[in-house]
């Protein structure tokens, strides 16, 4: 359990959460461990736990805090909201800004502005830490080149002209992903990104983990009170859950990326647990899924000092904490959007 943002998460299965006077108060097994009056909170967020009291239910949605229940997996299930939502006008907020490209783009500019950060550091911390095993001078190219893109994507004009700067430092990164594995890479070929189908084993890993991340992201968002179908840099399109698209993409290096080749480099995973398709594509087998689901979910118990908040908190918390950021940002409590930097 941790309270960030006046958001409380809930994090552990076996607590259950009831009401004391005016306090959230959180039991495992009758023991109580943590007692938070309500009006300290604007949001309660629980993932997978034994369950919530009734009157804790109706106090929620009496004083406007955003209650949310989670798969412990980080799917959004539902939430409890009373007559009256202020959500209601964060989202109009939201609808109102999303509707204009002028702004938009801000939003989108810092965005990118962390996802290519972010790139140049996963390729820095490899030449730092590897660099006797890969093609530094390669790497330290596309670095230097990715870095001269960060201020053209904070300047870029339109949304068509930061996404013309995104679409070139994500080849320069892509074309020295192949650097970044180590162990077993004559298996593990990596040759430029490639989705529907993915053609070799590590864009089919790449492919199912940004799903996963995407999938945690919409769910972050809608737990901050926020549209995940409606986003900045991706435009609306029927189906497509634009907004957490947006906040998936400064954490595709950090997190997504990085955990895809922890895997291959620390032999979790062998080429015998995919398989080849009759039109090329490359596919896990179920049994590497679960597998990869089991190393993910350890993977966002990690900890890190979250860059902005300065406070440690889980991987498995960072697309929340971004939700929560943006959410302020809407409000008017945030002069702008505060990408993730890691780093």
């Amino acid at each position: 359990m941790r309270k960030l943002l006046n958001t409380l998460y809930v994090t552990d299965p076996d607590i259950y959460l009831s009401l004391e006077g005016e306090n959230v108060v959180a039991l495992r097994d009758k023991e109580t461990l943590l007692r938070l009056p309500l009006h300290n909170l604007e949001g309660i967020v629980t993932f997978g736990h034994a369950g919530t009291s009734p009157a804790l239910m109706g106090a929620c949605a009496e004083r406007n805090i955003a209650l949310s229940f989670m798969t412990m997996y980080g799917k959004f299930l539902a939430g409890v909201c009373g007559p009256e939502k202020g959500n209601v006008l964060l989202r109009k907020t939201q609808y109102r800004l999303s509707d204009s490209e002028g702004a938009s783009l801000p939003i989108a500019r810092n965005i990118i502005a962390g996802k290519l950060y972010n790139s140049r550091w996963v390729l820095e911390r490899a030449i730092r830490d590897h660099a006797p095993r890969l093609d530094a001078g390669r790497l330290e190219n596309a670095s230097n080149l990715i870095a001269q893109a960060v201020p053209l994507a904070r300047e870029a004009g339109s949304l068509g002209a930061l996404r013309g700067v995104e679409g070139e430092a994500a080849s320069r990164y892509f074309s020295v992903f192949d650097e970044l594995i180590l162990q077993n890479k004559a298996e593990f070929a990596f040759d430029g990104r490639s989705r529907r189908p993915p053609r070799d084993r590590v864009n089919a890993m790449l492919s199912f983990v940004y799903t996963l991340l995407v999938g945690e992201a919409s769910s972050a968002l809608s737990a901050a009170g926020l549209d995940p179908f409606v986003g900045f840099l991706h435009r609306d399109r029927p189906g497509r859950r634009s907004l957490a698209l947006d906040l998936m993409e400064e954490l595709r290096a950090p997190l997504a990326d990085r955990f895809v080749l922890t895997l291959i480099n620390n032999r979790q995973v062998v080429p015998s647990e995919f398989i080849l398709k009759e039109n090329g594509a490359i596919l896990m087998k179920d049994e590497t899924r679960r597998g990869l689901l089991a190393a993910w979910q350890e993977r966002k118990k990690e900890q890190i000092v979250h860059p902005f908040l300065k406070e440690k908190i889980e991987w498995g918390l960072v697309p929340h904490a971004q939700a929560l950021l943006l959410a302020r940002h809407l409000r008017g409590d945030l002069d702008e959007y505060p990408p993730f930097l890691w780093k």
